[in-house]
């Protein structure tokens, strides 16, 4: 059994639909369990001032792991490890170095921040009131462990990814969420909200121990060893556009977070539940894809080969827009039927739920262009261009923020901006419905990026617009229909099924989605969409044998 486990880990992955369908089979387990870890705390806190805690406490260890420990991310380390590869030179002293140099920055880093908690806390959420300051110091402390363990598992997890074995990264955002739920259901009774941040460093510890058995099939035993400075400089002036662009994205959700304290109680959990909800499908098709396209895309750039790039790039982008668009128009429709069937338990009420709803709805708007940065940020960065996606992503950041501001002074001065939102979303006037400003902001930015992100692509590359103008009208016209029917069916059984019973909710989301997924596919069939046939040989041809949409990679 044990061996049986080794090998399935040690698994090497060669077509891009075989490692994207074991991330994103992988990630629908992870998205589960993190729905399940949504619903456990609103089950036991509901939209609370203790909950908005806990969510705030994340936003310092957040901005630490992508501003330190992304400098040994797999984007960065991947196309450094394939061209030592090709060039035949040892990366095991390379990587050591790294690690040493990581593991000394991070220790400083982090206790440097322990000491200075008291004063950032009030940067991160300037609405709360002392009481809950302190318990954000405390929660935001413990939680520091998890970058150092996050960037250590990343770093060998960008080893292993270079082998083209992705079980390991596919599983570490699984058991990661195990820990999570484990400091819920275990430490929490016992410890409080000081066992939900146990939890996640305990989540960290299992996201780095699911590398070891890749790493030991690679061959590479890390240590700390004498650190080389003018490698280090090398991975750092690669990564860090990266690192200021992710960064920047994480500054931006933590001022919206911040903003989100200056609202009503509970508006931080709503803002969290809804962002966490619209991760789901972003999680599930664009990271997947993104990610399982990287290293072949590295590949393709570094032997020269741009036409396959450039294909591979076309064939992960129409992919990537035939499940987005339809994920998009469903949730849209079913947005009560979602988060009330997912989080609507215990101490998790109506107002929360048709507060979390809305700004689900104003998320997911967005769902395909983050996928599709995700991409295309990728392909700009397996061609050693960084400049471009940090400029702007770094202009996306700076107006999501400026857009909240804005939103925020003209939400409260302007009485028929805040009528059309609530009118628009069904929340008549309901208390709290100020938090909608922040997923707008977020969301407009976001679109705004994706169009400038693909106008430079264009015009860098070429051909993308051309690859997937066909993919986008289909996809579009089918999850039109197919939502528009969802949301005739749901007005029918509504007038039959409350939502005041979880069955009936579940049985008004299930039927109309279905009936709504089964037009979407009729009509993809009579526009003769043609990643419905390649979806339909991957899913169906015997043991993976469908032919890839690109030509697979001859090897690294």
């Amino acid at each position: 059994m044990v061996s049986k486990l080794a090998r399935f880990l040690q698994k090497e992955w060669t077509s891009l639909h075989q490692a994207a369908f074991l991330l994103a089979g992988t990630a629908i387990l992870s998205q589960f369990l993190g729905l399940l870890r949504d619903r456990l705390l609103a089950s036991s806190f509901g939209a609370d001032s203790q909950l908005d805690v806990y969510y705030a406490a994340f936003r310092l260890p957040d901005i630490i792991y992508v501003s330190v420990a992304s400098f040994v991310s797999a984007t960065v380390l991947i196309p450094l490890i394939i061209r030592r590869a090709e060039a035949k030179v040892s990366i095991d002293k390379f990587l050591n170095s790294i690690l040493s140099a990581f593991l000394l920055v991070m220790v400083i880093v982090s206790f440097l921040l322990f000491l200075l908690m008291p004063i950032v806390a009030h940067w991160i959420a300037p609405g709360f009131d002392q009481a809950s300051t302190d318990l954000l110091v405390t929660l935001s402390r413990l939680m520091l462990l998890s970058p150092l363990l996050l960037g250590l598992s990343n770093l060998l997890g960008s080893i292993v990814q270079a082998n083209r074995q992705f079980t390991s990264f596919a599983l570490s955002p699984l058991l990661y969420n195990l820990g999570i739920i484990f400091g819920i259901v275990v430490f929490y009774p016992y410890l409080g909200l000081v066992g939900l941040a146990l939890g996640v460093s305990l989540g960290a510890v299992f996201h780095l121990l699911i590398q070891v058995p890749a790493i030991i099939k690679v061959g590479y035993a890390p240590k700390l060893t004498a650190i080389n400075w003018s490698e280090i400089w090398s991975v750092v002036s690669a990564s860090l556009p990266r690192t200021l662009t992710l960064s920047a994205h994480q500054i931006s959700l933590a001022v919206l977070v911040a903003i989100a304290s200056l609202f009503s109680k509970g508006s931080i959990s709503v803002f969290n539940f809804a962002f966490n909800l619209q991760s789901v499908p972003l999680a599930i098709v664009g990271v997947s894809y993104s990610v399982a396209a990287f290293p072949v895309l590295a590949s393709y750039f570094s032997a020269g080969k741009l036409k396959e790039f450039i294909g591979q790039i076309v064939s992960a982008s129409r992919h990537v827009i035939f499940w987005a668009l339809p994920a998009t128009v469903f949730f849209i429709v079913l947005r009560a039927q979602i988060v009330r069937v997912i989080l609507g338990s215990g101490q998790f009420d109506w107002q929360a739920t048709r507060l979390t709803a809305a700004c689900l709805a104003l998320f997911v708007v967005s769902v395909l262009a983050q996928s599709l940065i995700l991409l295309l940020v990728r392909g700009y960065y397996a061609a050693g261009q960084t400049k471009t996606p940090l400029i702007l992503n770094l202009s996306s950041s700076i107006l999501i923020i400026v857009f909240a501001f804005g939103f925020k002074e003209i939400f409260i001065k302007w009485d028929l901006f805040r009528y059309f939102l609530e009118s628009l979303l069904r929340l008549d006037d309901l208390r709290g419905s100020e938090v909608l400003i922040l997923p707008l902001a977020f969301s407009l930015g976001i679109i705004i990026n994706l169009g400038a992100l693909a106008i430079f692509f264009e015009r860098h590359f070429g051909h993308w617009f051309k690859g997937v103008g066909k993919t986008f009208f289909q996809s579009f016209s089918a999850s039109v229909m197919g939502g528009a029917v969802t949301y005739l069916v749901l007005a029918l059984l509504g007038r039959y099924w409350g939502l005041d019973h979880f069955w009936s909710v579940f049985g008004q989301g299930v039927v109309s989605g279905l009936i709504g997924v089964a037009v979407w596919l009729a009509i993809l069939i009579l526009l003769k969409s043609e990643e419905l046939v390649e979806l339909s040989k991957s899913l169906f041809a015997r043991v993976w044998k469908a032919q890839p949409i690109v030509p697979e990679a001859e090897g690294l």
